[in-house]
């Protein structure tokens, strides 16, 4: 009869209840899903945001850019603005263009006012002696003889001159004429405005050079009265005649120019 206090065989062991306790992972994932908090909620609200501007600009991306996709007043709409912006660029630049050929004439104008006026200094500082100059002329030699030139038969040569259109004048290579200049005897030869002129007097005159030999040997010109002052008298042709002596500009004391001119 067997021992009841022998040990039980392998046979007899009860089987083993399985482990049935939760994996803590999955219960917490799922009160993620069923009880979602505040942080979850807002993660899940930008995730949404995410993914609905994706699918917008998928959609932006693929759409027809040529305005297929619009109705046709939508498409009268872009058109109109299109024109409006299209006239308002022309009118723009016709005003532009207008303002651009305003400021050339201004320029244009204003720039042949500065040469003529330029111009008008430069005559008017030759004409009054002020400034060196050269071109052709001729070259009057007066020498005495048998007795002393008359300041009459000079003063006439000078204005003969003058009057054949002579636009600068020097004595004696030092003695620059203007309209100011004056003569007076003198012993020894013939003061110029102060200055002693002696014999032989040499007149350098810049002109046209067949004008001024006219107005020399015309009858009863300037070269037969010197010669009746038995004066001998030559004059040469030169195609470069150099005037470097110059005048000190003179201020008037009395005149003064006429506003608005």
């Amino acid at each position: 009869m067997p021992d009841s206090t022998s040990e039980p065989t392998p046979d007899s062991v009860p089987d083993a209840v399985p482990d049935r306790t939760p994996d803590p992972g999955l219960t917490r994932l799922r009160d993620a899903l069923l009880r979602p908090g505040k942080r979850q909620l807002v993660v899940a609200v930008l995730l949404a945001g995410l993914g609905f501007a994706f699918v917008v600009q998928v959609r932006d991306t693929q759409t027809d850019d040529t305005y297929a996709g619009l109705r046709e007043s939508d498409l009268i709409r872009v058109f109109e603005g299109l024109t409006g912006t299209a006239d308002r660029a022309r009118r723009e630049i016709e005003r532009l263009e207008a303002r651009r050929d305003e400021l050339q004439d201004e320029n244009q104008a204003r720039s042949a006012a500065l040469d003529e006026a330029e111009q008008r200094v430069r005559t008017l500082n030759i004409i009054a002696g002020l400034v060196p100059v050269e071109g052709p002329g001729v070259r009057i030699t007066i020498t005495e003889t048998d007795g002393p030139v008359s300041v009459g038969s000079l003063l006439d040569t000078v204005q003969e001159l003058r009057s054949a259109g002579a636009e600068a004048m020097e004595f004696n290579d030092t003695y620059r004429l203007g309209a100011q200049s004056s003569f007076e005897e003198a012993v020894g030869g013939i003061e110029l405005e102060g200055n002693l002129l002696e014999s032989p007097y040499v007149l350098d005159v810049i002109g046209d050079q067949r004008v001024l030999e006219t107005a020399l040997t015309f009858t009863s010109g300037p070269i037969e009265t010197l010669k009746t002052d038995a004066a001998t008298v030559t004059y040469e042709a030169l195609d470069s005649v150099e005037i470097e002596s110059v005048r000190e500009p003179v201020r008037p004391q009395i005149a003064e120019p006429v506003e608005g001119q």
